[in-house]
């Protein structure tokens, strides 16, 4: 072969390694301008993100509805306890205040929701009915109670009485219709998420 034709040949070799590499470069870029703009999608993505979770309300944690009135029940026992503790007629007089309303708001949510979905889950007809007859005894005893001035040993007997009721009435809850209410078909989550958003109602209506 000729000097001409390899220097002609060597030549067009440059000019094709030439030709592919500014490929090579171009499609780097192109390659890098697109990862580029990924990026920045998925960091306009992740912002979007951050603001939604920092706009996003923290949403409480579902819970079992007989979860919930276990929790209601430990509260007002507690608030008893403090009551026995006390010699403070204005802390008495608080205790009972939070006991009467933390009662009712029970009492009313287990009659709107939970009693009657327990009593068609069972197809109950004593259980829960003689648990509303006990509700009612509930309210005339914090009739008694609610709003008044706790003035001595009467009072607190009152206090005493309405104590030994709620125990009375939690402890057949508690044993025999929670135990019957989760073995049956109920869906004790979507129950439990009727019963908090109904208690929030109830607890903001008390409060204006």
């Amino acid at each position: 072969m000729n000097r001409d034709k390899v220097k002609g040949l060597a030549e067009e070799t440059k000019g094709k390694v030439k030709e592919v590499s500014g490929k090579v470069v171009d499609n780097k870029a192109m390659e890098h301008e697109d990862t580029s703009k990924k990026n920045a999608g998925k960091t306009k993505a992740a912002a979007a993100d951050d603001k939604k979770s920092a706009k996003a309300p923290n949403t409480p944690k579902a819970q079992d509805a007989t979860a919930l009135l276990r929790r209601d029940h430990k509260i007002v026992s507690d608030l008893f306890d403090e009551y026995e503790k006390t010699n403070v007629k204005a802390k008495k007089k608080s205790l009972v205040s939070q006991i009467c309303a933390d009662l009712t708001i029970h009492a009313q949510i287990e009659e709107e929701i939970f009693y009657p979905a327990v009593k068609a889950a069972l197809k109950d007809k004593e259980m829960v009915p003689e648990a509303t007859v006990e509700h009612a005894t509930l309210k005339d005893l914090i009739a008694e109670v609610e709003g008044v001035e706790p003035d001595g040993e009467e009072f607190d007997a009152k206090i005493k009485v309405l104590s030994e009721y709620v125990k009375h009435h939690v402890k057949e809850e508690q044993n025999e219709m929670f135990p019957k209410a989760k073995e049956s078909k109920l869906d004790m989550m979507e129950l439990g998420a009727q019963i908090a958003s109904r208690k929030e109602e109830l607890v903001a209506e008390r409060s204006r």
